[in-house]
C-alpha cells in the first residue's frame, strides 16, 4: 500500500489501513478494496469526467443514503472526519464505501418469483427517487436516434473496421453487422418514435443490469455504481433492464417468460402502467437499431474493454425486430 492510499484513509475513522487491492476496474471508474484494523471497504477513484463533478457526486452520494434510510438495498458512503463523503487526493476524487459481501447473478440464475422480486426492487426504486429528489418538470419531447446520423456512423465504423489490423473475428462480424443493420434501418426506418411519445421522465440508476446488483443468497443486498444517476424516461430503465438480465448470452435472445414476471411486477408496484412500458419497449428498440457505441469504443477510442459484449448484443436487436411483438407483449401485458 503506497503512502497516498494512506494518507488518504487516514481522513476517516475506519481503523489502520493494512492493505489495498484493485477491484476489477469498471468501464468509468476505478475501485479498490480496503482491508482496516476493523473491516473491509471499497475506495472508489472517479476518473471519468461526466461523473466526477462534484456536484454530481453529491447527488449520488445523497441519493443512496436517502435510499438506503427508505430500506432499499443500497450502500452509503462513509463520511470524513470533517464530514463529507468526497475527498480530493492527487488531483482526483475519491470516495469510501462499506464494502459488501456478496456475488452477482445473471438472468438465468433467478427463479421466476426472483424475477418477479428483482421487478418489484427496481419499481421501489423508482417510486422512492421520487420522495427524494424534487418534483421532475416534464419535458415537452425526447429526442430520438437520428437514422441519417446512424447510417454516417455506419460507414465510418465500416471503414474502419475493414482497414483494422490484425483483422480479426470481430472485424469481420462488425463489418457483417453493420451491413445488416443498414438494412434493418432501410426497412424500419418508418418506424421512428416521435419524441413526444416517451413515457414519463423522472429519476433512474442508469445502468441498472448484473454487474451492478450483488446477492447474499437469494436476497439482493446492494444496489451498486450510481455513476449514471439522472434523469430519464423511467419505463425505459425497465426495458433496457430486462434486456440485460434475461438476455442470452451468446444468441442474445430474451427470455420472455423471465422478462414477463420481471415486467409485471414492476407494473405492480406503480411505476409504470401498461402503455407506459409500451412506450418504452418501442424507444429502447429503437434506440439498439441505431446504438454501436461498443465499435465506437473499440475503432474511435481504442478501447476493447467492450468486445466481448458485441456479439450478443449486436444478435439481440435483430433477434429483437424479429421477434418484437413478443417482446412487447412480454413487458406491457
Amino acid at each position: 500500500m503506497g503512502p497516498a492510499n494512506a494518507a488518504l484513509l487516514r481522513r476517516y475513522d475506519v481503523g489502520d489501513p493494512l492493505e489495498v487491492s484493485p477491484v476489477a476496474e469498471g468501464l468509468l471508474n476505478h475501485g479498490y478494496r480496503v482491508r482496516t484494523t476493523v473491516g473491509a471497504y471499497f475506495l472508489k477513484c472517479y476518473v471519468d469526467r461526466a461523473t466526477a463533478a462534484p456536484a454530481t457526486i453529491a447527488a449520488q452520494h445523497h441519493a443512496t443514503a436517502a435510499l438506503h434510510a427508505l430500506g432499499l438495498p443500497t450502500a452509503p458512503p462513509v463520511a470524513a472526519r470533517d464530514g463529507r463523503t468526497v475527498a480530493t487526493h492527487g488531483g482526483r476524487r475519491y470516495a469510501l464505501f462499506p464494502w459488501v459481501e456478496g456475488s452477482h447473478r445473471a438472468g438465468h440464475q433467478l427463479s421466476p418469483d426472483q424475477c418477479a422480486e428483482l421487478g418489484t426492487l427496481l419499481g421501489r426504486l423508482h417510486l422512492a427517487l421520487v420522495r427524494v429528489h424534487p418534483p421532475v418538470l416534464q419535458p415537452l419531447a425526447q429526442p430520438t436516434a437520428d437514422p441519417a446520423h446512424t447510417e454516417e456512423l455506419i460507414g465510418r465504423l465500416l471503414a474502419a473496421a475493414r482497414r483494422h489490423r490484425p483483422h480479426d473475428g470481430l472485424d469481420a462480424l462488425a463489418e457483417r453487422r453493420l451491413l445488416e443493420r443498414r438494412r434493418l434501418l432501410a426497412a424500419y426506418g418508418h418506424r421512428r418514435p416521435r419524441p413526444d411519445a416517451a413515457p414519463p421522465t423522472g429519476w433512474v440508476h442508469g445502468d441498472f443490469h448484473p454487474l451492478n446488483l450483488l446477492y447474499r443468497g437469494a436476497d439482493p443486498v446492494a444496489v451498486l455504481d450510481w455513476d449514471r444517476l439522472g434523469l430519464k424516461p423511467r419505463a425505459e430503465e425497465a426495458v433496457r433492464g430486462a434486456t440485460l438480465f434475461f438476455n442470452h448470452p451468446v444468441a442474445g435472445a430474451l427470455d420472455l417468460a423471465r422478462v414477463r414476471r420481471f415486467s409485471r411486477a414492476y407494473r405492480a408496484v406503480g411505476a409504470a402502467t401498461a402503455e407506459e412500458m409500451a412506450a418504452a419497449v418501442h424507444r429502447v428498440w429503437w434506440e439498439r437499431l441505431n446504438d454501436f457505441w461498443m465499435l465506437e469504443w473499440r475503432y474511435e477510442r481504442g478501447d476493447r474493454r467492450t468486445d466481448p459484449l458485441f456479439p450478443a448484443a449486436s444478435a439481440q436487436i435483430v433477434w429483437w425486430c424479429e421477434e418484437y411483438e413478443q417482446v412487447l407483449d412480454a413487458c406491457a401485458n
